[in-house]
């Protein structure tokens, strides 16, 4: 679910030039920490410190009445308060951006009223930003099986079922916004997660790939909501609409044990 009618022209174009510059600071901070021989844990650890602060500091210079639930941050419960609040992931993919990979991304997004309104997710790496406004493009269906985007590691439960259901071929990729953004990008067709992440995970993304005219939600169908005390978030589905009815309806049937 989107509602950008609750957002204005600056909280997009805020979203994609703060996502943008914050992505640019991790690619230099990147290099400049490789050139220094660092390892890959103080390269995580300067991006996720970096990228949060300068998020945090740019918002509050732009938008200052408005809250922020960031990964990196401490959890201010002034944010249930509000009704604007920008959540956000500083470096999605900290593993695969000390690799020195690409499928890592920024994610910021302004909800309001617990639903996305903006948001952008920057793939520094690929020299790209998604955004809200102007929205994606769409591209058509590539011809073959579908394509459903998974971890690197090993494949939630959902997404082997939806797999499975579709006969999909699989794609391995790093973080949950270069994977949802390989669906807006026409890369993949499927992006099916159980196993939980943190709405800081998914807000942008969602907004973004919703934006695109995705189906995005729960893996039941329901609604995703923002903003919430326990910002855990057990699944999601974000997919082509025309995978979306099967999709749930093969994750219905494991749910009740078909």
């Amino acid at each position: 679910m989107l509602d950008t009618s609750r957002a204005t022209t600056d909280d997009h174009r805020i979203a994609a030039e703060v996502a943008s510059a914050a992505g640019e600071l991790l690619l230099s901070t990147r290099e400049d920490l490789v050139a220094k021989n660092a390892d890959q844990w103080q390269i995580k650890d300067a991006g996720d410190s970096y990228a949060h602060r300068f998020i945090v500091d740019r918002l509050a210079e732009l938008v200052p009445d408005d809250a922020v639930l960031s990964e990196e941050g401490k959890d201010d419960p002034i944010r249930l308060e509000r009704e604007r609040v920008w959540i956000v992931d500083p470096l999605d993919g900290t593993r695969e951006y000390s690799e020195g990979r690409a499928d890592w991304a920024v994610h910021v997004a302004l909800c309001v009223g617990g639903v996305p309104a903006a948001g952008a997710v920057a793939l520094p790496s690929l020299d790209r930003t998604l955004t809200t406004e102007p929205a994606p493009e769409l591209p058509a269906k590539a011809d073959g099986p579908p394509i459903l985007v998974v971890s690197r590691t090993r494949p939630p439960a959902a997404a082997v079922v939806v797999a499975d259901a579709l006969g999909a071929d699989l794609l391995k990729m790093g973080s949950a916004g270069a994977k949802s953004m390989a669906v807006v990008l026409g890369h993949a067709d499927v992006y099916a997660h159980s196993g939980g992440q943190f709405e800081w995970d998914s807000c942008a993304p969602v907004a973004v790939a919703a934006a695109a005219g995705l189906h995005t939600s729960r893996c039941d169908g329901s609604p995703l909501v923002y903003n919430q005390r326990d910002v855990w978030l057990p699944d999601l589905l974000i997919c082509r609409p025309e995978y979306a009815e099967t999709s749930l309806a093969a994750l219905a049937d494991a749910m009740r044990g078909g």
